[in-house]
């Protein structure tokens, strides 16, 4: 598996993000590698509020988090997967601590139910996990190796059983994620030799929603990047390279998902 990803694909802004908060990413132990993606940590302190919005991936997160502030005690919640897009008010000092498990990676760690069970939930952690949330552990260490290490603790703790199905999803959906030809459910489904229901009540099971969600989102996060960061993109040369029948239908899921067209982001 690989290490944790460079890019920001799926946060709208990126560099106004990281201009207000110290963001960076961390790789679990070897032992939780399969499953999870990354951790990834956030601290903020400022002088005015601000709103971050991120389309969510097709993951489940595991979100340690204080908010100073808001005067609240910290907590922990399972983020079943996000299906509309994602907006978080920071102000004065917090902490964030969360861990991205790969799409497919979560079941392990929670397998009495199918993860569509999570998908657009956010529940306190120990309404999910068989073991109580380190909270403390997690979020008051000022060192951030001691953080990562009360992390890996805990989900090792949680001792996720080997699960050949769940390592299949991953495949399936980094296949999805990295291969542009894969336009369809039933081509992916045939690949695989399996229905297209059946490789819809894997995909429920296993990763949270189904694979034409999937598909669509990838696509969006590309979308989105080449809107912030290329302010000549052609949309037509676009959709048809994502696998979209006519710029229309493109404008349309991109407008639907964010909320804004996607001219109004261009260049940004």
């Amino acid at each position: 598996m690989s290490g944790p990803r460079r890019d920001y694909r799926g946060i709208v802004d990126a560099h106004e993000l990281l201009s207000h908060v110290h963001f960076r990413r961390r790789e679990p132990a070897p032992g939780l590698r399969t499953q999870v993606a990354n951790y990834w940590l956030i601290d903020w302190d400022l002088p005015e509020p601000y709103v971050s919005h991120v389309v969510p991936h097709p993951s489940v997160n595991l979100v340690f988090q204080h908010y100073e502030s808001a005067g609240e005690p910290p907590f922990a919640e399972v983020a079943g997967i996000g299906l509309q897009l994602f907006s978080q008010k920071l102000e004065g000092r917090g902490r964030v601590c969360g861990v991205k498990f790969r799409p497919g990676g979560f079941r392990p760690f929670a397998p009495d139910h199918p993860v569509s069970r999570w998908s657009g939930r956010r529940l306190m952690a120990d309404e999910v996990l068989a073991v109580p949330a380190p909270v403390a552990a997690v979020l008051d260490p000022a060192e951030e190796d001691a953080r990562v290490a009360a992390l890996d603790a805990y989900l090792l703790a949680l001792a996720p059983e080997p699960d050949p199905q769940a390592e299949r999803v991953m495949a399936l959906v980094e296949r999805v994620r990295t291969d542009r030809t894969i336009r369809r459910v039933d081509e992916l489904a045939r690949t695989e030799g399996l229905s297209a229901r059946s490789l819809q009540r894997l995909f429920a099971t296993y990763v949270g929603v189904g694979p034409k969600w999937v598909i669509l989102r990838y696509r969006i996060h590309e979308a989105l990047e080449r809107a912030e960061t290329d302010p000549e993109v052609d949309w037509a040369t676009l959709a048809a390279e994502l696998g979209y029948s006519d710029q229309a239908h493109l404008v349309r899921d991109f407008t639907t998902t964010l909320g804004v067209p996607p001219t109004a982001l261009a260049g940004r």
